[in-house]
């Protein structure tokens, strides 16, 4: 069979919804399919948690449909990318032992207090919402049982894809306590986990970790020799969806917050910013987590207020407002301050300004995060992708322009499941590496 009728598929778990995209050899989009999920189910305040069954009936939803678009063609090849330390507690089978908690459940408030006296300064396992402090609440929970297995989000619906659960890949595993350096468990994991805990073994992403399950390859309607792929963090297969790829090449999402990513030669790692760094091919993705955003924006207009009055912005002419927009006090990045209020005085009457003065502040917002990158040091930006909604407003394209003074572009594709597909069809021989994070 020609590489011509044969496919790539990647599936991403959002928040929201559960999407697959296939491409073909040269990257082309073939097919897509999407359905919802829903709300993760906030049972006390700071928790968040999800059953992984509708993960699992997501994904073969997805899956079906993909198939059946794609009469005649060959899936090849498949990866997982899901929400960055969403984690569950399974058995040695990968039957899961209740919920997974959300990538913002913040209820390891005691497991965080512990790791912050095992774990290096820098390590993004500190915080009630990384996957250590989780699994180190999940295991308290199940004393009784013996031989558990931590698996994030992606892991687990890889492991089903294939029959088999125990491995990760090093972006999900970084807020366990993988070191991403060394690609090895430091020992102080091991110290804060009971020994009936087993951690799952790491590989790169995109490291082929098995084929899919014949009896289940038929129920889907896809070939039984599909390769599954150790998958990735969702963050992390927008950026390859985006095609960065060079040291300097900058992704900032404009989303409901504001996300940065600069692919750098080295680690950059400052826990006291929020600023830690995943593996990415041959080099580094170093980036930062800001409150401000889109969020912000829709505490003071609707969406189709954005789009009338940024098309009637003078953008060549400063606001003259000096905001820090927030949702509500507290950031993480660039500047660390639970208490920092968000600064939106003066209000003008003029309900345009008063955009212009929002933009404006999370552009600066955006240039000091790329400053501060750089001062731990990163490289300086050589451009920025833009993705999220925010990437197609395009007076807020010609402001960041000017507050960062580089190019800043739209990305072709910002769909994380386009990102795994091409983390799926860079293991096929011949294919390019797509950043993959095989050495």
């Amino acid at each position: 069979m020609t590489a011509s009728v044969n496919y790539w598929i990647g599936i991403d778990l959002g928040t929201s919804g559960c999407r697959a995209v296939a491409v073909d050899a040269d990257g082309v989009t073939l097919a897509d399919a999407r359905v919802g999920l829903p709300p993760p189910e906030c049972p006390a305040p700071g928790w968040s948690q999800q059953d992984p069954a509708l993960w699992w009936v997501a994904v073969c939803r997805v899956l079906r449909v993909l198939a059946a678009q794609l009469p005649g063609r060959r899936s090849i090849g498949l990866a997982v990318d899901g929400t960055s330390a969403s984690l569950l507690l399974a058995g040695l089978d990968g039957t899961p032992l209740g919920p997974a908690l959300m990538y913002n459940d913040r209820r390891a408030i005691t497991a965080a207090a512990a790791i912050d006296q095992a774990a290096p300064a820098q390590s993004p396992a500190h915080g009630p919402t990384s996957s250590l402090a989780k699994l180190i609440h999940l295991a308290a929970e199940h004393t009784g049982q013996h031989d558990l297995l931590a698996l994030h989000q992606a892991d687990w619906v890889s492991g089903r894809l294939a029959g088999h659960c125990g491995r990760g890949d090093w972006n999900n595993a970084l807020k366990l306590g993988f070191d991403a350096h060394r690609l090895v468990w430091p020992e102080w994991v091991r110290t804060c986990l009971p020994t009936r805990v087993r951690l799952p073994e790491v590989v790169a992403p995109g490291h082929p970790i098995g084929t899919l399950d014949p009896a289940l390859a038929n129920e889907l309607g896809l070939s039984s020799a599909t390769v599954v792929c150790a998958g990735t963090t969702d963050s992390t297969a927008a950026v390859i969806a985006a095609g960065a790829g060079q040291p300097g090449d900058a992704v900032s999402c404009l989303g409901s917050t504001l996300v940065l990513k600069l692919l750098s030669p080295h680690p950059v790692e400052s826990a006291r910013h929020g600023v830690y760094s995943h593996r990415f091919g041959d080099g580094w993705l170093a980036g930062g987590a800001s409150n401000s955003g889109g969020a912000v924006l829709l505490q003071h207009f609707s969406l189709d207020e954005i789009r009338a009055l940024s098309a009637r912005l003078d953008v060549s002419r400063s606001s003259d407002l000096d905001y820090y927009p927030l949702p509500g006090p507290g950031e993480r990045f660039p500047r660390y301050d639970p208490a920092l209020a968000p600064r939106l005085e003066p209000r003008p009457a003029d309900r345009g300004r008063f955009l212009h003065g929002l933009l404006e502040g999370m552009a600066a917002i955006e240039a000091e995060g790329y400053r501060l990158l750089r001062a731990l040091g990163a490289p300086v930006p050589r451009r920025v992708i833009s993705i999220g909604g925010g990437a197609a407003n395009p007076a807020w394209t010609a402001l960041r322009e000017r507050a960062l003074g580089v190019p800043v572009i739209m990305a072709e594709h910002q769909e994380a499941a386009y990102g795994s597909a091409r983390l799926a069809l860079s293991v096929w021989p011949g294919m390019p590496p797509a950043s993959r994070g095989h050495k």
